[in-house]
């Protein structure tokens, strides 16, 4: 499976979207504070605004919020809103396969991996993914 430069660097602009949530944060300083070339987030984040995962202002006062909760976005949204489909082949979706013969069998394979990661990246949420605060991670009968 690969995982484009596209969806690692959505996910990144999220993340410090979501680190700061109540305050705009341009792309100049995600491209910063991320290390991501800064045209080619700008491209990304249009098209995470258009998947409506971000919300933007324009003025001095403008920048770019979260379009919805972190804990309401997921790395299959993210993967989704910049990358399309999830896994193809040759241009395929694996749900339209078919093959003959000895190869019959191979179609349930793609589309069981799609499934899968699906799965997997349903289940991972930006939210998820922040650094929990000093002293936050402590709970219950392992506080002091």
């Amino acid at each position: 499976m690969h995982i484009s430069a596209k969806a690692d660097y959505a996910t990144r602009a999220l993340l410090e979207l979501a680190r700061e949530p109540a305050r705009p944060l341009t792309c100049e300083a995600i491209a910063s504070s991320q290390r991501i070339p800064f045209r080619f987030l700008k491209s990304v984040v249009g098209e995470l605004r258009k998947g409506g995962l971000v919300r933007s202002q324009r003025g001095c006062e403008g920048g770019y919020w979260l379009g919805r909760p972190a804990e309401e976005i997921t790395l299959l949204d993210i993967s989704r809103a910049v990358d399309g489909e999830l896994l193809t082949l040759r241009g395929e979706s694996p749900a339209m396969l078919d093959y003959p013969g000895a190869a019959a069998g191979l179609p349930d394979v793609w589309r069981r991996i799609e499934a899968d990661a699906a799965a997997v990246l349903g289940g991972v949420t930006v939210a998820s993914l922040l650094p929990v605060p000093a002293g936050e991670g402590l709970s219950g009968a392992g506080a002091a």
